[in-house]
């Protein structure tokens, strides 16, 4: 397990971030790093599996786990996001950091995600160079991956369809996955990368918990959760009876007598 192979990561994701820079400032929109985000951290992935010695089966498994998850994603926030504007977080933070905020923004966003990006890819570094037989933990791993997966992916596919529908408009996601959890797709995130973290287990790398434990952290103390309700309440109102009706994160049985109060949205799904 070397360390000048963990280094090798944090330039692929560096690299990967300044192309996706240079793209941002013909497009002028910052906000393209967010399809390319999940990119960065299978790029440090393919990193250390050529690394590799040897070349395992369980190399192959894991990632082959990290291409679904970022292909996927990056996948579904491209398709999302294209034809948009600029997203309005980074257009306040543009308004903040000018002028010059292009090549601020190079430092700011692209290589701060970046760096955040190699940090939370460290359980991918021994789990995919350090051959040993997994056992239980690769199973543990497999199956806390898969229901992270489900989690993200079905969420984000349930919410695409409801934004898709126009009598929806003004209303609050509160079905399927919604209904026991304000975010599915955080939760998800948060299981995929905590089941990577369990392939890291068996080579003795129990300190690459550091990884998950940042992308929590992020997800619901900074860019995820706390971020996107900081003004949801005052664009959608009825987003308060949610929030007092379903957990935020990690999934519940919802307080139907809460819930049934939010107005405009069917009881029935």
């Amino acid at each position: 397990m070397s360390g000048s192979l963990y280094l090798m990561g944090l330039v692929s994701t560096l690299g990967l971030a300044t192309l996706t820079w240079v793209v941002s400032v013909l497009k002028r929109d910052v906000s393209i790093v967010d399809g390319v985000w999940a990119l960065m951290l299978l790029a440090a992935a393919i990193v250390y599996a050529a690394g590799a010695e040897p070349y395992t089966g369980r190399t192959t498994l894991i990632l082959t786990l990290v291409v679904l998850w970022a292909v996927r994603l990056s996948g579904h926030i491209i398709r999302r996001n294209w034809g948009e504007p600029e997203d309005r977080r980074y257009r306040d933070i543009r308004l903040k950091y000018e002028p010059n905020f292009a090549l601020k923004s190079l430092g700011l966003i692209f290589w701060f995600q970046a760096g955040l990006a190699w940090i939370i890819s460290m359980p991918l570094w021994p789990a995919l160079t350090v051959p040993v037989d997994g056992g239980v933990f690769d199973v543990l791993a497999v199956t806390v991956w898969t229901v992270g997966m489900i989690f993200e992916g079905v969420g984000d596919w349930q919410l695409s369809r409801f934004k898709a529908d126009p009598a929806n408009h003004g209303k609050v996601m509160d079905r399927g996955l919604w209904r026991y959890t304000r975010h599915p797709n955080y939760f998800g995130e948060c299981l995929i990368w905590w089941g990577f973290s369990l392939f890291a287990l068996p080579a003795g790398a129990w300190w690459t918990v550091v990884g998950p434990l940042l992308l929590t952290y992020m997800l619901l103390k900074f860019s995820g959760v706390t971020l996107l309700e900081q003004t949801i309440v005052e664009r959608r109102p009825a987003y308060r009876a949610y929030i007092a009706s379903t957990n935020a994160f990690i999934p519940g049985p919802p307080k139907l007598g809460v819930q049934a109060s939010i107005p405009g949205n069917r009881r029935d799904d």
